[in-house]
C-alpha cells in the first residue's frame, strides 16, 4: 500500500505501512495543521522527534489483532495527536480532524482512546499524555485571527494568570474566551463568530466561558493593557 508524494505541502498521501511512507504521512499531516511553522523537512530536530514518536506509537498498535479492520486514517491521526500531546505541542482533535483524510472527529477520538488503552495494557500502567494548558493554543489562535503583537502579548499574559483561578472549563475554551475579552478591549474588536472559527470552539461555549471568567477580569487582564475604567466597558454576561 505505498504512496508517492510529489508535493509534501499540498498532496494528500495515502496510507503507507512502510517506515518511509509513515514518515511522509506524518510530515504532511503536521504541516497541514501547522501552516505557520517553518522547519526543514529532514533536519528539524523537533519534527524528527515528533514523527519518530508518532511512528513508535503506531508501531506498537499496528500488530494488535484488535487493530485489524479499524479506520487506518483515524489511527494515524490519533497517533499524531498523542505524539503532539506527549511532546508538549498539543493540537486539538478538531484541528487534526480537519486534515485527516476524511476521518471524523468521533473516529479519531475513538482511535485515541483505543491507542491509549493498548499502550497502557502493554506498559502495565497508565499512559502519560501530557498536560494541556490554555496558553499552548494562544499564539496559534491569535495568529489565525491576525491579532497585533500588543494584543497577543496581553492575551498570553491573561491566559497564564487565569490558571490561578478555578475556572472549570477546557483549556481551549478558556483560550477562546480570553481572546474575546482582550479583543473587546482593543480597537480591533473580533466578532464572536470569527473567534469561534479560528479556535474551533462553539460560540455558546465561548459565551459560557466568558461568563465564568468575567468575575476575575480585573485580576486576569494585565494592568498595562486595560485599566479599571476600560474593564467597565465589557458587556455583562
Amino acid at each position: 500500500m505505498n504512496r508517492t508524494i510529489t508535493n509534501i505541502k499540498s498532496a494528500s498521501p495515502s496510507l503507507s505501512l512502510t517506515r518511509k511512507g509513515l514518515d511522509a504521512f506524518f510530515v504532511w499531516l503536521f504541516m497541514r495543521i501547522s501552516p505557520n511553522v517553518s522547519f526543514s523537512f529532514s533536519g528539524d530536530a523537533f519534527f524528527i522527534i515528533l514523527k519518530d514518536r508518532a511512528n513508535e506509537i503506531y508501531k506498537k498498535v499496528e500488530d494488535q489483532k484488535s487493530s485489524r479492520g479499524r479506520n487506518q486514517d483515524a489511527l494515524l491521526a490519533a497517533c499524531l495527536y498523542i505524539a503532539c500531546r506527549q511532546e508538549d505541542k498539543p493540537r486539538t482533535v478538531k484541528e487534526i480532524c480537519s486534515v485527516a483524510n476524511g476521518a471524523s472527529k468521533k473516529e479519531i477520538g475513538r482511535a485515541k482512546e483505543y491507542i491509549v488503552k493498548q499502550l497502557g495494557l502493554e506498559a502495565g500502567q497508565s499512559v502519560e499524555m501530557g498536560t494541556i494548558h490554555a496558553g499552548d493554543f494562544m499564539r496559534r489562535f491569535c495568529s489565525n485571527l491576525g491579532m497585533s503583537n500588543h494584543t497577543v502579548k496581553a492575551a498570553t499574559e491573561a491566559v497564564k494568570t487565569s490558571e490561578q483561578f478555578d475556572i472549570r472549563r477546557s483549556p481551549i475554551s478558556i483560550a477562546a474566551a480570553v481572546i474575546y475579552i482582550i479583543t473587546q478591549l482593543s480597537d480591533d474588536k473580533k466578532p464572536l463568530r470569527d473567534i469561534s472559527l479560528a479556535t474551533g470552539v462553539a460560540e455558546g461555549t465561548i459565551r459560557n466561558s466568558y461568563k465564568d471568567l468575567y468575575p476575575h477580569v480585573s485580576k486576569i487582564i494585565p494592568a498595562w493593557y486595560a485599566n479599571e475604567e476600560d474593564l467597565k466597558n465589557l458587556s455583562s454576561p
